[in-house]
């Protein structure tokens, strides 16, 4: 393994990676999720300089509850029928400790919003025949009223059906291209 990531492309491998959120619900638990359909590059210069872009299908989440995720879908939350995509484009990485930061711009419903991740590169290896494979862990909160997502549904006691802050959690394996 190596804690070296060579200049080169690297794709984003949906097979062995995850892009995972959580929001409370009813105050106290949360409800986790994840979208099933994305994918990705990251590219690093000879300089080390390094870009990330990325894309997901939002009509592809999963919350293990079908009448939850047709919901998602609709205009009260992701509106996919008209923004069926959020992307992700780099605007820089830098160092954070042993760590990085990964700054980007989130595009959620139709609405571009700076985000900052905090990136964890895990390393390289050889891989099993099909090339050599970088590993990454990254998370942000996001607040979902930045992104148009309005929707309150009060509680009777108080409080609110779903939180405002969400956490985005992504564990990424992406091959070298040749």
């Amino acid at each position: 393994m190596s804690t070296v990531l060579e200049p080169s492309t690297w794709t984003i491998d949906p097979v062995h990676s995850s892009v995972n959120f959580s929001v409370r619900h009813l105050m106290v638990s949360k409800v986790r999720g994840q979208f099933d359909t994305f994918s990705g590059t990251i590219t690093v210069g000879e300089n080390g300089a390094a870009s990330v872009t990325a894309e997901v299908d939002v009509t592809s989440v999963n919350t293990r509850n079908e009448q939850r995720d047709a919901h998602i879908r609709t205009a009260d939350f992701f509106d996919a029928e008209k923004f069926p995509k959020a992307t992700f484009v780099s605007t820089g990485v830098t160092p954070k400790g042993a760590d990085f930061v990964l700054a980007g711009d989130l595009t959620l419903r139709g609405v571009t919003r700076p985000v900052q991740f905090d990136l964890e590169f895990l390393g390289t290896n050889p891989g099993m025949g099909n090339g050599e494979v970088a590993a990454f862990e990254a998370s942000t909160v996001i607040m979902r009223q930045d992104f148009g997502i309005t929707i309150d549904m009060p509680l009777e006691t108080g409080g609110k059906v779903i939180g405002d802050k969400i956490t985005l959690t992504l564990e990424i394996e992406a091959g070298r291209q040749s």
